[in-house]
């Protein structure tokens, strides 16, 4: 019991952390200031592992490698800090493990934010939020958005995009599980 406890809380922490990398490399992606609560939220929780690794690893135009390392290495540790407390697994298979994590936490993160933006459309609250969750979907959903009209005023995008993320998590499982045998 005390394993699955452990096991929760890293889960939770590094969740939090490597999605948070993960949503700056998105946001630097996507060219979305930082100036609104999103970013600042962002900064504040990955600027002590991404800005030492900038030092380290080669910049490019468009794709922050440090804040994907980052994620990466959070991961990483999860995944060694279980290794250490359970010892009946193999030691090489961590950064497997962590491979898997960090596939797993982007799908996750997309469902979340697909969410996010499905019950802001619902209440339409003027926010600097809702903008940025907004320009956050907005490539994802637009493949959809080609294929499904409107139903009766609604956009059904957003349930479709959950669908495929939803099949994707379970491709992922099966794959990861494949692997590990």
């Amino acid at each position: 019991m005390l394993f699955q406890i452990v096991s929760f809380l890293l889960d939770v922490i590094a969740g939090l952390l490597g999605g948070a990398c993960l949503l700056r490399l998105y946001m630097q992606y996507q060219h979305i200031p930082f100036g609104n609560p999103v970013g600042r939220f962002v900064f504040a929780l990955t600027d002590w592992i991404v800005l030492p690794l900038r030092r380290v690893l080669p910049k490019t135009r468009k794709f922050d490698l440090s804040s994907l390392v980052a994620a990466y290495l959070i991961e990483l540790a999860q995944f060694g800090l279980l290794w250490l407390l359970a010892r009946h697994m193999n030691p090489g298979i961590v950064p497997v493990l962590a491979l898997f994590g960090l596939l797993r936490l982007v799908v996750s993160g997309m469902i979340g934010l697909v969410i996010v933006y499905a019950i802001l459309s619902w209440v339409q609250a003027d926010s600097p939020i809702v903008d940025v969750i907004d320009r956050l979907c907005a490539p994802l959903l637009r493949p959809f958005r080609r294929l499904i009209p409107l139903v009766g005023g609604f956009d059904l995008s957003p349930l479709a995009l959950l669908v495929v993320l939803q099949i994707a998590t379970f491709v992922l499982a099966g794959v990861q599980e494949a692997v590990l045998r």
